[in-house]
């Protein structure tokens, strides 16, 4: 009985250990990407104000729920939230300032599209309370940012991240590659180009086909041509690490570089298994109530988030999770972070330890590591992360 009360104890606190922050997802872009398969949505108006009622009022109500919590991290996801108005910005901050009490260090992340980035616009963000910023630059040539279907150019691109960084200390910027007749050359000129811009932190994706977007229709009708073969698409990803390496912008996450210090704190309270709470259509959570850690999700179209919302009722589905789920999704989040997991924790959520014969393969053909109590995986494993996980969750 004492053994099984110590686990509930270790199972009721455990989110402690990644933090607490709130996500906030803006539907609305300009265009849609072909290869985007987030919520994101295009519309011809916008009634910001009763956007701005109904995040309130979502806020409130999980205030109510989860009352006392330290916040570390604030983001605005979309879409693209560089289209909110600054003053929806800033009642939802301020909404967040009375409903709970801030870390000393809090992040307040707004993701922006470099098309709709105005100097006045990002002052009245800096000033609504957002310490950081994320631009979707993708690509440092014209012909591919038409290509990945961006409404922005390169000149646009840097324009907008010389108004950033006049008007905020971090920002960061995505970069996509393994893109349509992209080379081992090219990619290392532009990714060379980016680090002499880049601030403290630069997000690295290899562009990927997913189902039900326009890339993906175009892949499946044989009309996508040009994307690099496997192999080539690993060599690209093996000199990213290297030259950022070189660079002091070291890889903290499979697809994330930063220098010391600049990691996104926000992305590292998915990535070491926090609570964060999840506003907006298609939002997701992990919140722990009274002991109990859920899964929640939002309704997934803006229209019907929105009269949910207005009636409290917000959330499509919310659904216990079992400690050996939350082992499962711990071990999944925690091994893409350099830092990996700790295996005591996974054993307290788990009810069981990993598997020693499985941990002993990987370690002996390179994938990850032992360090105390702390499982990472190594460079090569990150690059096969699936393969090591299913090895590890069979």
């Amino acid at each position: 009985m004492r053994s099984r009360n110590l686990s509930q104890v270790v199972l009721a606190e455990d989110w402690q250990n990644g933090g607490f922050g709130l996500y906030l997802h803006w539907p609305f872009c300009e265009a849609k990407c072909p290869y985007c398969d987030f919520n994101s949505h295009v519309t011809r108006a916008i009634d910001q104000s009763r956007w701005r009622a109904a995040y309130l009022r979502e806020i409130e109500r999980y205030a109510a729920e989860l009352p006392g919590r330290v916040v570390n991290s604030v983001f605005f996801g979309g879409g693209t939230p560089s289209l909110m108005e600054p003053e929806t910005v800033a009642e939802v901050l301020q909404a967040v300032y009375r409903a709970w009490p801030m870390a000393n260090d809090l992040e307040v992340t707004l993701e922006a599209n470099p098309g709709s980035v105005e100097a006045g616009r990002f002052r009245a963000y800096a000033d609504a309370g957002v310490s950081r910023v994320s631009l979707g630059v993708q690509a440092l040539n014209d012909q591919d940012l038409r290509r990945l279907g961006r409404i922005h150019s390169v000149a646009e691109a840097i324009q907008a991240y010389d108004i950033a960084k006049e008007n905020f200390n971090r920002v960061s910027f995505d970069l996509i590659y393994a893109r349509q007749d992209q080379d081992l050359e090219s990619w290392r000129e532009e990714l060379n180009r980016a680090l002499e811009m880049a601030v403290d932190h630069l997000s690295l994706y290899q562009l990927t086909i997913e189902g039900g977007t326009a890339f993906g229709d175009r892949y499946a009708a044989g009309k996508l041509r040009g994307l690099p073969e496997d192999d080539l698409a690993a060599d690209m990803y093996h000199i990213t690490q290297e030259i950022c390496d070189a660079a002091g912008m070291s890889a903290y996450e499979v697809s994330n570089h930063a220098r010391s210090g600049s990691e996104s704190r926000h992305n590292l309270i998915y990535w070491r298994y926090g609570d964060y709470i999840g506003i907006g259509p298609g939002a997701h959570g992990r919140i722990t109530c009274a002991g109990q850690r859920h899964a929640t999700e939002t309704w997934l179209q803006p229209d019907r988030w929105l009269r949910e919302a207005e009636r409290g009722e917000a959330e499509a589905q919310r659904t216990a999770l079992s400690g050996p789920a939350q082992a499962g999704e711990y071990l999944l989040m925690g091994l893409r972070v350099s830092e990996g997991i700790d295996t005591q924790r996974f054993t307290a959520l788990n009810g069981t330890p990993l598997d020693h014969r499985a941990l002993e393969h990987l370690r002996e053909i390179g994938m990850t590591e032992m360090e105390g109590t702390r499982l990472r995986a190594t460079r090569r494993g990150r690059a096969v992360l699936n393969a090591v996980i299913t090895e590890l969750l069979p």
